[in-house]
């Protein structure tokens, strides 16, 4: 199914015969991936318009944060190292390991990316997570000070993190994957390995643009030491409207556990 799926035009008669606006069936999204059961950080309200929804790839995802295939260099090179030693039961030992490390990371990406569902609405962005724990983290657009953009690949997805005001902010480990590495005093929320990220951005920006303008445009997400050839920067122009102000103390980050 293809979850990078964006807002329709519907014409009168569509629209006299359903009461949601323009967008994503809302009932769709209770058949896609984790359910909220009418939680209202993880539900939209009859009167939002749901603009697009999808989840993170799985191999990019196991790829990027559960780092596979640089737990598989790594092993690789100790096999190596040991056939060089002339030790080639050691050899044996550390390819079945890597193996089993590789498939086990594999799979918590799997599970991950199963048990996740990204919402963006006309009004703010919802994130179901959570494989252990499900949670549901709510983020109005008017709260987003700054996005960052990092496309992977020539395919088109990439990552997304948003940087939120106010002072409700959820802690990285309840967040991971799903958070910006290394920031861990003031948590940013991301998107991860989603499809066709350069126009999600786009979305996220117009959307943003009718509270103001983010503060820091979308740019690239610069992490310490990026494996060679896996990120490719983009920059996203956003609309030139003047920012509101947005006070420290006003309502940003929200999310419970299911």
């Amino acid at each position: 199914m293809d979850l990078n799926a964006t807002a329709a035009a519907v014409g009168p008669v569509a629209a006299a015969a359903t009461p949601l606006p323009a967008g994503i069936d809302h009932a769709a999204l209770e058949n896609d991936g984790p359910k909220a059961f009418g939680d209202k950080l993880g539900t939209p309200a009859p009167d939002e318009i749901v603009l697009w929804k999808g989840r993170p790839d799985t191999r990019l995802l196991a790829r990027s944060a559960f780092h596979t295939r640089k737990a598989g260099l790594y092993m690789g090179a100790l096999m190596v190292t040991a056939l060089l030693l002339d030790r080639p039961q050691a050899a044996i030992v550390v390819a079945a390991l890597g193996t089993i490390l590789c498939a086990l990371l594999y799979l918590l990406a799997w599970a991950s990316a199963r048990s996740t569902l990204y919402i963006l609405t006309d009004s703010r962005l919802i994130m179901r997570i959570g494989v252990a724990i499900e949670t549901r983290v709510n983020i109005p657009l008017k709260q987003i000070n700054a996005a960052s953009l990092a496309l992977h690949g020539k395919d088109g997805h990439g990552d997304i993190a948003l940087a939120v005001a106010g002072e409700r902010l959820l802690g990285t480990l309840l967040l991971w994957p799903h958070v910006r590495p290394w920031r861990y005093a003031m948590p940013q929320p991301m998107l991860r390995a989603v499809p066709d990220a350069a126009r999600l951005a786009r979305m996220i920006a117009e959307q943003r643009a009718q509270f103001g303008t983010i503060a820091v445009n979308l740019t690239e997400i610069k992490e310490p030491a990026p494996a060679s050839g896996q990120s490719v920067a983009s920059p996203v122009a956003l609309p030139g409207r003047p920012a509101r102000v947005i006070h420290r103390g006003a309502p940003g980050l929200e999310g419970a556990p299911a």
